[in-house]
């Protein structure tokens, strides 16, 4: 079919670290921003680079996201030459029934998908961070070096360098060594977990990881080292932008404050026409009571507020009764705060009802999570 590019996002991760919130659901499909899903991210942003074909790897706890992602039909990924493909993990023939073992083994198992296509470059996406990012420019910065492989690159300080996969590079951006999460930095530019591959060259190089017994088939342990023992041509392509990976309960809750302070994540489209596209969930508009006090908060669909709410971000059908208190807090779709309640720094899974003589975290130094999924 000769497509250019196509998308795939890597959405099995299990997301252990957020505790309780993906007791039940993939890390991707996690609430975000008062109206998102993490997976929104990524899929707009295929969608508004003009990728308009794009698999969607699912594993772990794939039923939710996979009916949620659907056809492609929120992000307009679903006309006659479009598409978002659910890709779980699955029965083979002659294989039998396998997981993902690695996220390179993930695209192998889906080469089949990618032939069909016959793209000229394959763009592999993690579903599970926080970004508005033109994949246009970045597939053009790749063609332009003439490169086998594109990483996207973020400049982070020195002191967190050692957290990431550092890609050290000649000043023509040109990779030259690769180090996973390393004691003693060279560099700054950490590997977000973007890439742009030559199809012709990725497809070769699968292929050959998937028959190494010894391999983790992962990407940056494997694909990448043993393109540059070859010579291949790799660049770094630096992101400037707003970029969180919320891999935990933590940094989820800090990605959402970042919302209030005004950061580079612009969900309003005031800097760019670079919308986010979620599910409508059709709910009624917010009812603010009488003796309702709201501050430097984000209130979405639905909700009713008749307490104080201060610097945080309620989720559609959140209901806050009088003399409630809600502080630096993230409160997911259909909570509910009964009167007299205080909540102070915490994230409150979705449904959960919090009772009038609680008091939630009122010495708060840590985010406090809770929820009824065990």
């Amino acid at each position: 079919m000769g497509k250019e590019i196509v998308a795939m996002i890597l959405a099995g991760g299990r997301g252990t670290r957020l505790e309780a919130l993906t007791a039940k659901v993939a890390k991707p499909a996690v609430h975000f921003g008062g109206k998102y899903r993490i997976i929104d991210f990524p899929l707009s942003n295929c969608a508004n680079s003009g990728i308009d074909v794009v698999g969607v790897l699912t594993q772990y706890e794939s039923v939710l996201l996979g009916t949620y992602v659907g056809a492609g039909t929120k992000w307009g990924l679903d006309g006659n030459n479009s598409l978002a493909a659910i890709l779980p993990a699955r029965e083979r023939g002659g294989v039998g029934a396998t997981w993902y073992a690695g996220t390179a083994d993930a695209i192998y198992q889906n080469i089949s998908f990618l032939d069909q296509y016959d793209p000229e470059y394959v763009l592999i996406l993690s579903g599970d961070h926080i970004y508005k990012m033109d994949y246009a420019e970045m597939l053009a910065a790749h063609k332009e070096k003439g490169a086998d492989l594109t990483v996207a690159v973020l400049n982070v300080s020195l002191k967190e360098a050692s957290r990431f996969g550092i890609m050290n590079t000649n000043k023509d951006g040109s990779i030259y060594e690769f180090e996973e999460k390393p004691a003693k930095p060279k560099s700054t530019l950490a590997s977000m977990g973007i890439y742009i591959f030559t199809y012709k060259e990725l497809r070769k190089y699968l292929i050959a990881d998937a028959k190494d017994e010894n391999s983790k088939h992962d990407f940056g342990m494997n694909i990448i080292p043993m393109m540059l023992e070859d010579n291949k041509k790799l660049y770094a392509y630096e992101f400037a932008g707003y970029w969180k990976d919320v891999g935990t309960v933590e940094s989820l809750w800090q990605a959402n404050m970042d919302l209030l302070d005004d950061k580079e994540l612009d969900l309003y489209n005031i800097k760019k026409d670079w919308k986010i596209y979620t599910e409508d969930t059709l709910s009624k508009p917010q009812i603010i009571g009488d003796e309702a006090s709201i501050k430097h908060s984000l209130v979405t669909q639905g909700c009713i507020v008749n307490g104080e709410v201060e610097s945080s971000v309620l989720f559609n059908n959140v209901y806050i009764g009088e003399g409630a208190k809600v502080v630096d807090s993230v409160l997911m779709p259909g909570v509910l705060v009964e009167e007299g309640a205080e909540i102070y720094k915490a994230i409150i899974d979705e449904g959960v009802v919090v009772k009038s003589s609680d008091v939630i975290n009122k010495e708060a130094k840590e985010v406090e999570l809770v929820s009824d999924n065990a």
